[in-house]
């Protein structure tokens, strides 16, 4: 699949996901926060993976411009999560999604994979809103929408079973690029 997207930070460079990023897929829906806060996907071997690939970020690619991507540290192409915008039926506007692996965390990626995705939601997609749901125990991922100026709305019931799940949203006209 030859990428439509590229998108660099200064550590980190972004591109719709194919067929050969079913290992790290296959890694990365399988760790145990995902598990726990995103939902079994039944990714079980690489077919699977390419599966997943090909029915939801390469499916909201053909229909909407954009999807999840893969985000891998620039100097050596490794990647290391997911960072893009997703459209359920659910939401009137796009969601903002996104997951690292356990070994990438909490070192700024999320930040500034997320930074760029809003800013080329904003600038190159023309969005005007952008919401984000997340489960109400996940303490890392509300810090990281507070930091990037998503405010609380309401209660978001999800297909998932898993804990209760609040709606976040940023719109346009209060992203300034890059948050504190």
């Amino acid at each position: 699949m030859i990428s439509l997207l590229r998108i660099e930070t200064s550590r980190l460079c972004l591109r719709w996901l194919g067929a050969d990023d079913a290992a790290f897929i296959q890694r990365l829906v399988n760790d145990p926060d995902w598990l726990r806060f995103i939902g079994d996907r039944q990714v079980a071997g690489r077919n699977d993976a390419r599966r997943y690939i090909e029915e939801g970020p390469s499916a909201m690619y053909r229909q909407y411009g954009f999807g999840l991507n893969r985000v891998a540290l620039k100097r050596s192409d490794r990647p290391i999560g997911i960072c893009g915008l997703l459209r359920r039926e659910q939401l009137p506007v796009a969601d903002l999604g996104y997951a690292f692996l356990p070994e990438f965390r909490h070192r700024g990626y999320g930040y500034e994979a997320a930074c760029a995705v809003l800013q080329h939601a904003f600038t190159e997609l023309g969005q005007e809103r952008i919401a984000a749901i997340v489960s109400a125990d996940n303490e890392a991922s509300l810090r990281l929408l507070d930091r990037l100026g998503f405010r609380y709305q309401r209660p978001f019931e999800t297909e998932a079973e898993s804990a209760a799940t609040d709606l976040y949203i940023t719109e346009r006209d209060s992203w300034d690029g890059r948050r504190r």
